[in-house]
């Protein structure tokens, strides 16, 4: 049996940590959650992380100084730096300090998501797929194509991320909190209709039969081959 990808989050911030925590754990990872910084020293200096997310500004010890006693102490784990600190020297004072990637708040979990894979990749050497297929529907994630039935298929950012996600669990029912969090930022109200208007759009676009994105009234959407 292989292990799954091991993830720290570090966050003082329950919502954001809540956020990031259930997106990860949904694109299957194991997730642990620390609120300060001397927490997460002690789960990394006793639990083997595929990667970190760190927010810079944590108490007890902020995440500068917990990635600077991590590496001196030889520990290598990829770290994602998250901060609401959007200028160029607070990006170098965070990879000065060890970091590997800076992300700035508020952000998208579709763009978290990218940046953790990434660095899990770039560690482990591990190559992911970069074309995704659901019956005559592709995605190619490094031209960000889309076609159906060959043809191509204009899309909107968020249309993409949307679909992206959708191929990503298709044949799965996701929720309207689950889109939301992996398209829109954290701070998004989640009573708010922009899914149903985007899958609306995306509906038109991929799939005008109205066979291929179906929706389970009161669950979510489901994304057929």
């Amino acid at each position: 049996m292989i292990d799954p990808v091991r993830i720290l989050v570090v966050e003082d911030d329950a919502k954001i940590a809540s956020f990031v925590s259930n997106g990860l754990k949904q694109s299957g990872f194991a997730v642990d959650k620390a609120a300060d910084g001397e927490a997460a020293l002690e789960w990394a200096q006793s639990t083997p992380y595929d990667t970190a997310v760190v927010d810079v500004m944590l108490p007890r010890l902020d995440g500068l100084a917990l990635v600077r006693q991590l590496r001196a102490a030889g520990n290598t784990v990829p770290v994602l730096f998250l901060s609401a600190k959007v200028s160029v020297d607070d990006r170098v004072r965070g990879l000065q300090a060890g970091g590997d990637d800076y992300l700035t708040k508020p952000f998208a979990f579709s763009e978290l998501l990218a940046r953790v894979q990434a660095l899990i990749r770039r560690a482990t050497k591990v190559t992911e797929p970069t074309r995704l297929a659901a019956g005559d529907l592709t995605l190619d994630l490094l031209t960000r194509e889309v076609r159906r039935g060959g043809e191509l298929v204009e899309l909107q950012p968020r249309e993409f991320s949307m679909l992206e996600y959708l191929m990503r669990n298709a044949g799965r029912t996701v929720t309207k909190t689950m889109i939301l969090e992996h398209v829109w930022d954290y701070s998004f109200d989640p009573q708010t209709n922009v899914v149903d208007v985007l899958v609306h759009r995306l509906r038109g676009k991929i799939d005008p039969e109205r066979t291929r994105l179906q929706t389970l009234r009161g669950v979510g959407y489901v994304l057929r081959a």
